[in-house]
């Protein structure tokens, strides 16, 4: 991404970017940004942005473990820097917004877990990256949309409890069953972005853009993923699986079943490629913004700071750090 094309028609958005880049220096701070975050937030320090990674869930989990820094700034949503403060008890976590919430990470809580231990006793369960931090340590493993197929094979047994996605559970569990005969016993929850992929709008862009190859997540609805992939020769994988995909194609055209904004980093990364993207926008993530950022910098080491700090039990943050742990194992 070009950061003067974004930041050079908007003086204030610039000094806020300037101001950013001197106050990480002075406060021993980095950055990580989600690749739901609005492009301004995308732009790495490198390229005269303000983020020192951009990447998904994982990747972002690896950057948090491995970061130096004393201050870490999670552009992201509140279940992702409560796992970067599991990593790192001993740095500050701060999260620009804690109106950065979270549809599926709210559909089940940790007593909803132990509910489903007490019905499927021995069962492992696998909780997707996206859940709090409580629902994390009633979990034997996180997972991520990139590594929940190795992770799945790694467990011994014929049934594996996946939550709370229901739609990413069905999308894995016919490969997951072919792979490995294990049945997944799922949770109900939804993404309030995913779920609004639709067969209906997934096939009217078709319909438009014949010769576009379908990008969709692991989280859109299980008849979404079978009708985008009739003869389109897309995918259905990761955000890290879409990126190298479209980087191994040789379509110029392809048709975005996700966040709006995934659209903005594609076009960055391939802008000799055309992204068709029905925008929709997840609205707990664009909570995050530059100058709410720029906000949690300035509080590090004063009183405001503790509006922005994520902090976490002891118990929990101690219970949670395991199943984290043996996810990074695969990533």
């Amino acid at each position: 991404m070009d950061p003067f094309a974004l930041f050079t028609e908007d003086a204030s958005l610039l000094e806020a970017v300037e101001e950013i880049r001197e106050l990480k220096r002075q406060k021993n701070a980095v950055i990580l940004s989600h690749y739901y975050m609005a492009p301004e937030l995308q732009i790495t320090d490198a390229d005269g942005g303000i983020a020192d990674f951009v990447g998904d869930s994982l990747g972002l989990s690896v950057a948090a473990k491995k970061t130096g820094a004393e201050n870490i700034i999670f552009c992201g949503v509140k279940f992702m820097a409560e796992t970067a403060k599991i990593l790192n008890p001993e740095k500050r976590v701060l999260l620009p917004s804690f109106e950065a919430g979270c549809s599926l990470a709210e559909s089940i809580t940790a007593s909803d877990v132990r509910q489903l231990k007490a019905l499927h006793p021995e069962v492992p369960v696998v909780a997707y990256i996206n859940t709090y931090a409580e629902t994390k340590a009633e979990a034997d493993i996180c997972c991520t949309s990139r590594n929940a197929m190795d992770i799945a094979r790694s467990f011994p047994g014929n049934k594996l409890i996946f939550l709370p996605d229901v739609f990413m559970g069905r999308n894995l569990q016919a490969k997951i069953a072919a792979e490995t005969g294990k049945e997944l016993i799922l949770w109900e929850g939804r993404c309030e972005v995913h779920e609004q992929f639709t067969p209906q709008r997934i096939n009217g862009l078709k319909l438009v853009h014949p010769d576009a190859q379908v990008l969709v997540h692991w989280e859109v609805p299980d008849d979404t993923v079978l009708e985008a992939m009739k003869g389109s020769g897309g995918i259905v994988g990761s955000t890290s699986d879409i990126i190298r995909f479209v980087g191994e194609s040789s379509s110029r055209k392809f048709i975005l079943g996700s966040e709006c904004d995934l659209g903005a980093t594609l076009r960055g990364m391939y802008p000799e490629n055309e992204f068709v993207v029905p925008c929709i926008k997840c609205p707990h993530m664009k909570q995050i913004t530059v100058q709410r950022t720029l906000q949690a910098l300035r509080a590090i080491g004063t009183e405001e700071e503790r509006v922005f700090e994520v902090n976490l039990e002891a118990d929990i943050l101690q219970r949670a750090l395991l199943p984290i742990e043996r996810m990074l194992e695969f990533s």
